[in-house]
């Protein structure tokens, strides 16, 4: 068969196999297995050759060590309720405002997310914080669920990111390194987090019933206890942030190594909280080895898929493709981020970066594109993939642990305005790639 028939049938294979609803990883190492079975004649060992060369080496990729230091770092820092007495401050500060505690709940997912990385962590835990706060309120359901899943949703673009690891361990160029992944993401993740923002002001500034103030009778503490309390409850977390990223931007620490700083300072600050127990280390240590395990998975599952895509000529398919319209660049930029959202609905980020980065990202620099900022688009864009349904993981995270006033009906009606923000604010960083790409050029040139 042609590379062509090959490729389209890879693709509608492995949507069929997740529909049915197999396991991700499992489902990519199947496909690839049958498809690279197909194209050499059924030679087993080469095959298995192949697949074993390509999985040795992302075990040797000294990058992917951050991935679960990050993870436990996230995990001591959820389970030490860090974001908790920050929530609580900041809904005395911004609790007189129409929609402030919505402003809160934003502001402190902002920093929660720049302390785990982990989408599952943020909604979590703000969906328990704010999720029956909100309700009690008056705040409208649906612009509540917005607000906890599309806030939680940037720990996965704000560094220390985990997708920002898993990319720059997937290129291997100097420009998508994690250091400068990590410079690039900062600005379009507080521009996101400022969109939020703007909306629930001017959406409740116009309409108080969807976010009402706090009745004057709670507004009791002073101008000294709100600065005290705000000062207690966001100079560690944020202190702990600036040790993190400061010695990555500054060149004195790899990635790998500030993410084991990260480790230990988490580790201070439950102690400093009086929350670390031997509980606290079990737990977060089971559940960094069971997310590690899947990553990892993830990771050898993608990793055999696109090599078999790319054995079959299916990257020489769709650069051909994509590179032979007589369009504008921006056109096959818009196609490719179409293709990536798309995707997003129905599969898992990782799987996504393991299956387009080997395609999408030799068309980009053909076409002339940064390849720090075609990176950029593309973790903005899957950004969205949490919050789209029908599988948008961020969306069943809230409503797992939200009351059960919250139907389902109010959190897809909820999310949709910030769907909207998220793709409005990826159109600004393909306007401006300034945004993206001019904190690496400051930090490291």
């Amino acid at each position: 068969m042609t590379p062509e028939i090959m490729t389209v049938l890879m693709f509608l294979t492995l949507v069929a196999a997740i529909t049915l609803g197999h396991p991700l990883a499992v489902t990519l190492a199947a496909v690839a297995l049958l498809f690279g079975l197909i194209e050499n004649g059924f030679n087993v060992p080469a095959l298995l050759d192949l697949f074993v060369n390509n999985s040795w080496g992302i075990f040797l990729n000294y990058t992917l060590v951050a991935v679960p230091l990050f993870i436990f770092m996230a995990q001591i820092l959820d389970r030490s309720k860090v974001s908790e007495g920050l929530f609580d401050a900041l809904y005395i500060v911004l609790g007189g405002l129409r929609g402030g505690l919505g402003l809160a709940v934003i502001v402190v997912s902002t920093v929660f997310a720049a302390t785990t990385g982990i989408i599952g962590a943020s909604v979590v835990a703000m969906g328990l914080m704010a999720g029956p706060a909100l309700l009690r309120r008056g705040y409208d359901r649906g612009m509540s669920a917005g607000i906890v899943c599309s806030s939680g949703t940037l720990g996965i673009l704000i560094p220390p990111s985990i997708m920002l690891v898993v990319y720059g361990g997937l290129t291997g160029l100097k420009e998508t390194s994690v250091g400068n992944l990590f410079a690039a993401a900062i600005l379009p993740g507080l521009v996101l987090s400022g969109m939020y923002m703007a909306y629930v002001l001017i959406r409740c500034g116009f309409n108080p019933k969807l976010g009402p103030p706090i009745p004057m009778a709670d507004r009791t503490a002073t101008v000294g206890q709100k600065f005290t309390m705000t000062a207690k409850n966001f100079v560690p977390p944020f202190g702990l942030i600036l040790v993190v990223m400061g010695t990555i931007l500054a060149g004195v620490a790899t990635p790998t190594e500030a993410a084991a700083l990260g480790c230990v300072g988490s580790l201070i600050l439950a102690v400093a909280y009086r929350k670390l127990t031997w509980t606290v280390i079990t737990q977060a240590s089971l559940s960094t080895a069971r997310t590690t395990a899947m990553i990892m998975a993830l990771f050898i599952g993608g990793k055999l898929f696109s090599v078999v895509f790319l054995f079959l000529g299916g990257g020489d398919v769709v650069a051909d493709a994509l590179l032979g319209m007589e369009v504008s660049p921006y056109v096959v930029l818009a196609i490719m981020m179409l293709v990536v959202f798309f995707l997003g609905m129905f599969i898992d980020w990782a799987a996504i970066l393991l299956v387009v980065v080997p395609i999408f990202t030799p068309i980009a620099m053909e076409l002339g594109f940064n390849p720090l900022w075609f990176a950029m688009l593309i973790c903005i864009n899957l950004q969205t993939s949490f919050l789209t349904p029908p599988f948008g993981y961020a969306l069943f995270y809230f409503k797992g642990v939200a009351p059960p006033e919250y139907t389902m009906g109010d959190v897809y009606r909820g999310i949709v305005p910030f769907i909207v923000i998220q793709l409005v604010g990826l159109a600004l960083m393909i306007t401006f790639p300034q945004i993206i790409t001019w904190l690496p050029s400051v930090f490291f040139g």
